[in-house]
């Protein structure tokens, strides 16, 4: 007797570890891995991971809608990151990418990566969560370094919570930075390291980054990550905090980002609240 064909899941790529440990879990679940790798993006390791495996280059989706119909994907996942700055130079749209591109009128992240799960559902192709195997990868809640912060620590951070709260509603980025109630750097297109340098530069010194997911965040797109890279970007700039909305964003190589932290002093603390304001019982609660 034939034995039954395992089912087949689409990952489409982009850079960092996550591709690869989505990848690595799904085949313990018994699925075969049909994946779309970006050029300069996407770690080559991907390739001992997944089962099917295309490269493609940012603007693509005609080949990647291909490579999908041909492996019998109907369900694929966005996983890992895409400079997003190279849309400015590096992409190369087919003729489906740039249809879809002309009808985008708000070019804000959720905005395309909604409208490109649109246009492979029309495919018959449906983005699921990336954390889908994942879900120990969630940031957890409360502290996970020695250090707890300080009274004007906490103060910070639940101005940097506000604040973050409000341009993540306006799909504008994740991350702040403050120090003493003042607003040093927030997140843009240039990503999370780079907004961590900036303010942390201005702040000389004890600078607080707040990381929260946006309003409303889609679990298929884009979603908040922190880890070892987050840790030494602080370290450069001898930043102090690292305030995480907990459950709500992927923390990687856990054990080790919370030595890198003790080392560097630096205070990791994952918190929960739906709300723009932080209690201010929360620095009771760790």
């Amino acid at each position: 007797m034939t034995e039954p064909a395992s089912p087949v899941i689409g990952l489409i790529a982009g850079g960092g570890q996550f591709p690869l440990l989505f990848a690595e879990a799904a085949k313990k679940r018994g699925f075969r891995v049909a994946a779309v790798a970006h050029t300069s993006e996407t770690d080559p390791r991907l390739e001992d991971f997944a089962d099917e495996l295309i490269w493609v280059k940012l603007g693509q989706l005609g080949k990647i809608i291909r490579h999908f119909h041909e492996h019998r994907v109907s369900e694929a996942a966005f996983a890992g990151t895409i400079t997003k700055t190279r849309i400015f130079r590096d992409i190369m749209p087919d003729w489906k990418a740039l249809a879809l591109w002309n009808k985008i009128d708000i070019r804000l992240d959720d905005s395309i990566l909604r409208a490109i799960a649109g246009a492979l559902a029309d495919e018959g192709i449906e983005i699921i969560a990336s954390t889908r195997f994942l879900e120990h990868l969630l940031f957890p809640e409360g502290l996970l370094t020695k250090k707890k912060p300080n009274a004007g620590q906490w103060e910070d951070i639940r101005f940097g919570w506000r604040l973050a709260r409000s341009v993540g509603r306006l799909d504008i980025g994740q991350t702040v930075v403050v120090r003493e109630r003042s607003v040093l750097a927030v997140e843009a297109i240039e990503g999370t390291d780079a907004a961590i340098r900036r303010g942390g530069q201005l702040a000389g010194s004890g600078a607080v980054v707040v990381k929260l997911r946006k309003p409303g965040q889609d679990f298929r797109f884009d979603l908040p990550a922190t880890g070892l890279g987050t840790i030494a970007t602080m370290a450069e700039v001898h930043a102090a905090v690292l305030a995480v909305e907990a459950g709500q964003s992927l923390l990687f190589d856990q054990a080790a980002m919370v030595v890198a932290a003790n080392k560097a002093g630096i205070v990791v603390v994952g918190l929960r609240c739906e709300d723009d304001e932080l209690p201010a019982q929360c620095a009771g609660c760790i």
